[in-house]
């Protein structure tokens, strides 16, 4: 017997899986987590979602789900996070493909769950975009998280839907969600962040690195995204609650939509209907952008000036925290410079690694 814990929308909620396995069930335990190797451009400069066929080495475990071990490969130019979580964590990471719909998520769910007769299911989403409605402002990443719910609720066995860190994806205010949030499932820890401590330390998710970072209690407002949102860090920040699957269908109406889709070009037409845009077309622009954009240096004198200023005007506006994607694009790098900004910086002033976020000091040192 395993554990089946569904990654809603892949990327971070992958890695808070696998911290939500050894917090709930125990550090022995070893699900099988079940994602989208759907990563940020600044990891995959391909938008949208890969499937089987964008990789090498992947193994089979039923027809239509196959797993990713550390030695599979994207097929370039494609990148993923999937082989190094392979590499780091004891789960068996198997593929969510979306490229047949709902009806294909629907045929891996019930394969894998024939395959593995599961001791439980739990579906994961870090923030709660999951249950929105879809016309709500600040929501950027519907499909993936809507695309899952769809399908979970047409598998033939009990299912738990669990939200971890409400508000922190950036998308749903904590205080929509207050009204649909369940009982609460645990409150995670300093201990329950050290089964995925080294992964925290390059994976690219902002969601999941506020759920730990609020875990070991980090208090504060931490500005995300390329857009610089202001997410509250908070008590409630490291919480998972559990919520009724039904009712997050009836008020997410793309999952509805996306009910009887038997592919991604459909998700994606409702999504524009529903919300006005698909968010692998907003990729497919950034990407478009990226591609024209000369090649810069990392200067450390120049990069630490025009840190000085970002951080002024961040404090200015209340903020005391941001992650290091953010940084990255604030301070007008690429997403390969990423880690060579994140060691300059814990090099420069380890005093301000709030891990593993940027603590934006109350005043200059």
């Amino acid at each position: 017997m395993t554990r089946l814990i569904v990654a809603a929308g892949g990327g971070g909620d992958a890695v808070a899986a696998a911290m939500l396995d050894a917090a709930l069930y125990g550090d022995d335990d070893q699900a099988v987590i079940l994602t989208y190797a759907w990563d940020r451009l600044l990891i995959d400069p391909v938008p949208g979602p890969r499937g089987a066929e964008n990789f090498t080495g992947l193994e089979p475990l039923t027809p239509a789900v196959w797993s990713v071990p550390a030695d599979a490969r994207p097929v370039p130019p494609a990148g993923s996070t999937l082989p190094r979580l392979a590499a780091e964590l004891p789960h068996t990471f198997a593929l969510l493909d979306p490229h047949h719909g709902a009806e294909g998520v629907t045929r891996q769910l019930e394969e894998l769950v024939g395959h593995l007769e599961p001791e439980s299911i739990d579906l994961l989403d870090v923030g709660g975009d999951i249950l929105a409605r879809g016309d709500e402002p600040t929501l950027k990443s519907p499909l993936a998280d809507a695309l899952t719910l769809a399908a979970c609720c047409q598998l033939d066995a009990p299912i738990r839907l669990l939200v971890a860190g409400p508000g922190l994806d950036g998308e749903l205010p904590l205080d929509d969600l207050r009204g649909i949030l369940g009982p609460l499932v645990h409150t995670f820890t300093t201990k329950d962040t050290e089964p995925v401590s080294s992964v925290l330390e390059w994976h690219p998710s902002e969601a999941t690195a506020m759920l730990a970072a609020t875990a070991r209690g980090v208090r504060g407002t931490c500005k995300v995204r390329d857009a610089g949102l202001p997410v509250p860090l908070t008590d409630e920040g490291p919480t998972v609650h559990q919520v009724d699957l039904d009712e997050a269908l009836s008020r997410n109406e793309l999952a509805r939509a996306a009910v009887t889709t038997t592919t991604l070009d459909e998700v994606e037409t409702h999504s524009r209907e529903i919300c006005g845009y698909s968010e692998i077309d907003y990729e497919r622009n950034k990407a478009a952008w990226l591609k024209d954009q000369p090649p810069t240096e990392l200067d450390p004198k120049a990069v630490l000036a025009e840190l000085e200023q970002f951080e002024a005007h961040a404090r200015n506006r209340g903020v005391t925290h941001t992650t290091f994607r953010h940084l990255t694009e604030a301070l007008n790098l690429n997403g390969t410079q990423r880690q060579d900004l994140r060691e300059l910086l814990i090099n420069s002033r380890p005093e301000q690694y709030d891990a593993p976020l940027w603590h934006i000091t109350t005043r200059p040192e």
